[in-house]
């Protein structure tokens, strides 16, 4: 195993210390913003492996971003990766790209955004059964009021996407999956089918992986249901019957591969939707890492693959670049007729000393209770057993597509006639 494997904290820090001069690498590529966020679209650092590699499809339309100290909060990181289609599929994404964190930054600091619950004491552990139950509340109204901001902050952009002259939109789009990490809390929003997992260890301290979003696909029960309600149709071709795609009333165009994405204005009024799921992760000494990808990973690689190979790197800023050539490798050899597909990785280390704050050990005072899942329409938790002020909906695990296995699809099918692009500028003037 490489070094994140590493359960004896002293030869972490050896290791930590040793690469300091490896923190440095792609420093041209960091600009450091008016409240000292520093934002990086390429390279590594001591705690993050970023990579990307353009495939055989033309233009490398796969976006990736990086904030160190997000929101001008020390230690506070966002990062993000995104995966255009169609057309104009790289300028989306390199749109979104660069204003989702931005706005998201401004939402944050707004009046409306809970002061309180930015602080120290409202985030933290609590240890006495007292703290724990005022903790417990005051996690519910933080994780409420970080779900509406992230829903304001996708919406938002994408009304702002549908209005902009500069970006053909119509039948271009992006997935964006991106998370913000708070101390101890791993805040997920997700919107389409690139994902984000966590390397954790299990009871028997072995490294396995735990999904953190959900292959947004068409065919999924809550997504059919919304598109079909707004006239949309959903079916799959009789040469790829596994692949559900979304098609206008009247033609059979564009068959997009996923149920919600930015842009895509064509397919807007019919279903889909910039509406993200989001989800949250209160991290233990146990986790070690969080993967972000887009599908050209995921198409070929299952998630346990990935672990292993972010696990076997021997430097840590070389993660992202070997999953991508791993990934690469398997297109050419499964599918050797297949154009690869665009590739994009963030690799987030977290327990590199910048990013590291006292994380809650399992079973330290209680024994170790399994970790369950509970979702919603827009928002999911996930905890150690504890109770969640939100009331949520059990998702069955059938309907969660492709946990392990692997899905290789192109997300547009077909454009639309000039006549159904006209009729959609028509409406949204």
């Amino acid at each position: 195993m490489g070094g994140c494997c590493s359960r004896d904290e002293a030869v972490d820090e050896a290791l930590w210390n040793r690469r300091e001069e490896e923190e440095v690498e792609g420093e041209e590529a960091v600009r450091v913003r008016e409240d000292g966020a520093r934002v990086r679209l390429e390279g590594s650092c001591g705690f993050a492996s970023m990579y990307t590699q353009q495939g055989l499809k033309g233009v490398n339309q796969d976006a990736m971003v990086l904030w160190e100290d997000f929101g001008g909060e020390k230690g506070t990181l966002f990062c993000g990766v995104f995966d255009g289609h169609g057309p104009y599929g790289h300028k989306v994404a390199g749109h979104v790209s660069k204003n989702l964190p931005s706005k998201l930054s401004q939402l944050l600091k707004q009046p409306s955004f809970p002061e309180g619950n930015k602080g120290d004491g409202d985030l933290r552990s609590n240890t006495s059964s007292e703290s724990h139950v005022a903790g417990k509340h005051d996690s519910g109204i933080w994780l409420s009021s970080w779900k509406k901001t992230f829903t304001n902050a996708f919406e938002e952009l994408d009304n702002e996407l549908s209005t902009n002259t500069s970006i053909d939109c119509i039948c271009s789009g992006t997935t964006a999956v991106s998370i913000v990490k708070l101390r101890e809390h791993l805040l997920v929003a997700n919107l389409g089918d690139s994902r984000a997992i966590l390397g954790t260890r299990n009871e028997k301290n072995k490294l396995v992986p735990v999904q953190l979003t959900v292959d947004q696909k068409p065919n999924l029960p809550g997504e059919i249901e919304r598109i079909k309600s707004c006239k949309g149709r959903v079916f799959a071709l009789k040469e790829e019957p596994d692949v559900h795609r979304i098609w206008l009333p009247d033609d059979d165009c564009p068959g997009l591969a996923m149920a919600r994405a930015f842009g895509d204005f064509c397919l807007k009024d019919y279903g889909l939707i910039s509406t993200p799921q989001l989800s949250s992760w209160r991290l233990t000494e146990k986790d070690e890492f969080v993967v972000l990808a887009t599908d050209g990973v995921w198409d070929v690689l299952s998630n346990k693959q990935v672990v292993k190979t972010v696990s076997y790197a021997k430097n840590r800023t070389d993660a992202a670049k070997l999953l991508v050539r791993r990934a690469i490798r398997t297109w050419r050899t499964r599918y050797p007729t297949s154009k690869i597909d665009d590739c994009a990785v963030i690799c987030i280390f977290l327990k590199h000393p910048r990013l590291s704050t006292p994380l809650p050990i399992d079973g330290a005072r209680h024994p170790p209770k399994p970790r369950q899942r509970s979702h919603s329409e827009s928002f999911e938790t996930v905890r150690s057993g504890e109770s969640s002020e939100t009331e949520a909906l059990s998702v069955n695990k059938d309907d969660w597509t492709a946990l392990e296995g692997i899905s290789r699809v192109n997300s547009l099918v077909k454009m639309p006639m000039l006549s159904s692009v006209l009729s959609w500028r028509r409406r949204s003037i």
